[in-house]
Formats: C-alpha cells, structure tokens, sequence
C-alpha cells in the first residue's frame, strides 16, 4: 500500500511540474522571460492596426496557415489583397485585442495566444464595418525570430 501511495504522490508531483510549464500570462506585458515573444504580439497587432501590410506579413512564416471567414486563405492573394485595399484607401481604423491569453510550451519555442478582437475597417469606397472577433495565433520561434504558423480569426455575432 505504501508503495501504491508513493507512486501516486510521484506522478501527482509530475503533473504540477508539467503544469508549471503550461502556464497562461495574462496580457501582453507579463513574462518578462518571453520578452522577444510578447514583442512580436505587439509589433505584429501594431502593423496590422498601422495598415503597415509589409511589415504585418513579415510576421507570418513562409508556409503559414491562416483562416479568416469561411475558410483558409491563400497567402499571396491575402497580401495583394492588403496591397490593393491600401492603395484604393482602405485599412484598418481600429483593432483593438483583449483577454490576451499566452501560453507557451515547454519547449519554449511555440506559443499560443488568444484575444478578443475589436475591429473596424474602412472599405475602399469609405465605408466602415465593425465586427468583434475571437483570435488564435500559433506562433514559433524560427530561426531567432518569432513567426506566426497559424493564425484562426473568427468573428463573433452581436447575439454572442
């Protein structure tokens, strides 16, 4: 029996350290370890709201997977897109995230990261639309550089 009540004890004791490297941060700034990691949140949420299409796709990895809408979108169209919306004079007039979530994986080179989003976009033509949105982005750490490989953005209905 005590040795029944050893081994458990061993693998409870096993769950709380694999929980330790699991942890959620709450909000951008925490977790000073992961400073380069919270950066490129930041920078990458700036340049979006910034309609700075450049450097917002530098963000993505070369082979990243990127849902919007109905479906997963091709990346080169996604960007000519940006392209041709900025140069009508479209963009973005707000984005704004909240409950920022970041968990990062034991290996310390993936993370995910979750937020609400406010957003609102002005058409080419000038008119805007406002939606609020649920955002996933898996980011990982490629050659030095934080890159998102997946990102999912689904929007929220006003019943919601």
């Amino acid at each position: 029996m005590r040795n029944i009540l050893c081994c458990f004890v061993i693998v409870l004791m096993s769950f709380t350290a694999m929980a330790d490297h699991h942890g959620v941060e709450k909000g951008v700034k925490k977790g000073a370890g992961n400073a380069t990691l919270h950066a490129a949140i930041k920078a990458f949420d700036h340049a979006y709201a910034n309609n700075d299409v450049e450097d917002y796709f530098s963000f993505y990895a070369d082979d990243a997977t990127v849902y919007v809408g109905d479906g997963r979108v091709d990346m080169d169209a996604y960007h000519e897109l940006w392209i041709g919306l900025m140069a009508a004079g479209g963009g973005v007039e707000l984005n704004e995230m909240s409950d920022v979530q970041v968990q990062v994986m034991p290996s310390g080179d993936v993370a995910i990261v979750t937020s609400f989003i406010d957003n609102r976009t002005r058409s080419a033509d000038g008119t805007t639309s406002t939606s609020r949105a649920f955002e996933t982005d898996v980011w990982q750490l490629i050659d030095g550089k934080w890159k998102i490989v997946s990102l999912h953005y689904s929007g929220i209905s006003a019943e919601e």
